[in-house]
């Protein structure tokens, strides 16, 4: 039988073979190596420099060399290194991580739909328009508005092209003014998307419950407001019971209220934002409506507003002409035009559509209130081990902080890193600014009690661990094949491409983690 020292050594071996290229191919190339085979040239063969000039390259600029089974073994190796709503729980706060049902995927891949193109004649899209205007329909339905553009490509493109329409309407009454208002429990995208429209922000401070404070909006909303850009519920789980007071302060003043609709995972179905005052907004289908998430896109923002802003709206929209079919109609001489290239991403229209319809209006509700159970639930089991920094009711997501851990030198990045160790995903760390040390958590409908009890359980282990052994957790994660890595200078001195192997390299004995 092998010895303890004799497995531990094996095991480093391994750890170190699997782990000392990090997922670079490119170290692993040996010239001559081939993955495919190719049948004998049946055609004369010719010069391809003298057919193409200066366009050929004398080299293939330095590509790994690989076998075939190199090259899987790679990608899957990979594959195992990554976390997936497939394998658990994405609790990342504020980004609602929910599960995508795999019949979404499979309508969105039907032929005539995946191999729709967008220049094809208006007589042979008739299905995908036809598409579109469902899906305007219910959005239309769902948020309580007038009308709506699907053009937009994701959440911060929305709320870029929902101000583009509030300056447009005040520039069509020859004024369009000067600030927006934006509270410190907005999203981090919102301030960005007021300057980049030409606006100066003003920031609102919150109150003591995490909502906007309605005295003080009103001190400074005046004639130069051209909007406030409120996230309901905010950023910190929190719904503004004064939402009507909120709108009758800024439209008293010629001022239209915007919502950051990132958070409709908790309203869907319950209460409508156009009832409240809302004249624009913007929703998030790869959020609320269940299409993919993450990966650089693609996303999706719709932006809907009131009948006073229809006119703004990006060119084209979908209408229904004389004949009886439906047109991309073209004729819009107020647009704020175009937004995007073509439409929209249709794929994403498609996959919310059949979301939309598989749960219908009884369903959508369900999920809402199961998203709020959720994070209540969970609130509720950690709130004695975690500090709650507002009492307020949270809604589809609760944040605490981590004032009571710091005593010991833990910090919520580290507490973070640590439930890596248990199998779960990361929550949001140190978001939203307002609550110092923010542990962010949304759980989305998604989850059962089951998986509740163990992320729950997960976290109480922590807390414990926090004030038996801190050291445990400032140094997690422990069970990864990477260790915790130097985030600061990942992001200061990032390297985006494979530059080949130092000069001066030499081979190390790798350190693995003790087994």
């Amino acid at each position: 039988m092998a010895t303890t020292d004799g497995f531990v050594g094996t095991m480093r071996k391994v750890t170190a073979h699997l782990t000392q290229n990090e997922g670079l191919s490119f170290e692993k190339s040996s010239p001559g190596k081939k993955g495919y085979r190719l049948a004998p040239l049946d055609v004369p063969e010719v010069d391809a420099a003298a057919l193409l000039g200066g366009a050929v390259r004398d080299d293939v600029g330095a590509l790994p060399e690989l076998s075939e089974i190199e090259i899987i073994r790679h990608f899957t190796r990979l594959s195992t290194w990554n976390y997936a709503i497939d394998l658990g729980m994405y609790p990342l706060g504020s980004c609602t991580m929910k599960y995508n049902p795999r019949v979404n995927e499979l309508v969105s891949r039907l032929e005539g739909i995946a191999e729709a193109h967008p220049y094809q004649p208006e007589s042979l899209s008739q299905g995908a328009l036809e598409i579109v205007k469902l899906l305007q329909d219910c959005l239309i339905e769902i948020t309580g508005m007038d009308a709506i553009t699907l053009q937009p490509a994701a959440g911060a493109h929305g709320e870029f092209t929902g101000i583009l329409l509030a300056r447009a309407y005040h520039q069509s009454k020859g004024n369009a003014r000067k600030t927006v208002i934006i509270p410190d429990s907005a999203h981090g995208t919102n301030p960005a998307t007021a300057a980049s429209c030409g606006y100066q922000v003003i920031n609102l401070k919150s109150n003591a419950q995490g909502g906007v404070d309605v005295a003080a909006l009103a001190q400074i909303v005046n004639e130069d407001t051209a909007a406030m850009m409120l996230t309901n519920p905010s950023t910190i789980g929190v719904f503004e019971n004064e939402i009507h007071k909120i709108a009758d302060v800024l439209h008293d003043k010629g001022a239209l209220l915007y919502m950051d609709g990132a958070n409709m995972n908790a309203l869907v179905g319950k209460t409508r934002p156009g009832d409240f005052g809302v004249d624009v907004m913007h929703l998030n289908l790869h959020k609320t409506f269940s299409t993919p998430h993450g990966g650089g896109g693609p996303g999706s923002g719709p932006v809907a507003c009131k009948k006073i802003l229809e006119p703004f709206l990006p060119s084209p929209v979908v209408a229904q002409g004389e004949d009886g079919l439906l047109h991309w109609n073209y004729d819009r001489p107020k647009s704020v035009g175009r937004v995007r290239m073509l439409y929209g991403n249709f794929g994403m229209f498609v996959r919310a559509l059949a979301y939309t319809l598989a749960n219908g209006p009884d369903g959508l509700r369900q999920t809402t209130e199961d998203a709020v159970l959720n994070a209540n639930y969970i609130r509720k089991k950690l709130e004695d081990v975690y500090e709650l920094p507002y009492t307020t009711p949270s809604m589809h997501e609760v944040v605490f902080s981590d004032k009571r851990q710091v005593k010991n030198g833990v910090k919520t990045g580290d507490i973070a890193k640590r439930l890596i160790d248990y199998g779960f995903h990361p929550y949001t760390t140190s978001f939203p600014l307002i609550v110092p040390g923010a542990l962010m958590i949304e759980p989305t409908e998604s989850e059962s009690r089951e998986e509740l009890d163990l992320f729950v359980d997960a976290m109480r282990q922590i807390a414990r661990e926090v004030e038996e052994n801190p050291q445990v957790v400032i140094t997690a994660p422990h069970a990864t094949r990477i260790s915790r890595l130097d985030e600061t200078g990942a992001a200061r001195k990032p390297v985006l491409r494979w530059k080949g192997p130092p000069e001066d390299a030499v081979e190390v004995d790798t350190p693995a983690k003790e087994w």
